[in-house]
């Protein structure tokens, strides 16, 4: 069986960003089925239709590479109580022009990060629903709030706990299998 590969798409564009924290770890974890690499998103200007005589470089990157690979992990933080923009801009950005959406009929799933107790809880739910238009089927369980998120790394950006290891790990397998059976 050949690899499937994945995009990762960070919603968070700070360079110690908990949540690209919580990538990484991810891709390390990630069983040998799966080949996942971070897409960036903060390059992106903002989505306009008025570009779309002429797209930038970067909105016809972006769309080759999401239409490149066989399916999503989106791993986002909660900017008052929904998505942030970059990470929503890039949503935009892969859905047109109209018709020729990127992101149609690949597998999903989300992870929300957050150093509060919710774990992104509304966050999560509004890249699901996002993706439900976009005509993304997102894995239902396991679930990924991960909250406290300050507290889960050392200095190097390795996590502390084997708690949270151990689900990350889990929580990859059950996507690897949610990919592969797709």
């Amino acid at each position: 069986m050949s690899k499937k590969k994945i995009a990762v798409l960070v919603g968070s564009l700070r360079k110690e960003s908990f949540n690209k924290k919580i990538a990484n770890q991810l891709i390390k974890l990630a069983p040998d089925s799966l080949e996942l690499e971070i897409v960036p998103i903060g390059q992106l200007p903002y989505y306009n239709e008025d570009l779309e005589q002429n797209p930038p470089t970067e909105y016809v990157d972006f769309r080759k590479k999401i239409k490149s690979v066989d399916g999503f992990l989106f791993v986002t933080p909660e900017y008052n109580r929904s998505i942030p923009g970059a990470l929503k801009n890039a949503f935009d950005v892969g859905s047109r022009p109209y018709g020729q959406s990127v992101w149609n009929g690949k597998p999903g799933a989300v992870v929300s990060v957050s150093i509060g107790a919710l774990g992104a809880f509304g966050a999560n739910h509004i890249v699901r629903q996002s993706m439900v238009h976009l005509n993304v089927p997102m894995m239902q369980q396991p679930e990924a709030y991960i909250g406290s998120a300050h507290t889960l790394f050392d200095e190097k950006g390795d996590l502390l706990s084997e708690d949270t290891r151990h689900f990350l790990k889990n929580y990859m397998d059950a996507y690897a299998s949610w990919v592969n059976n797709f």
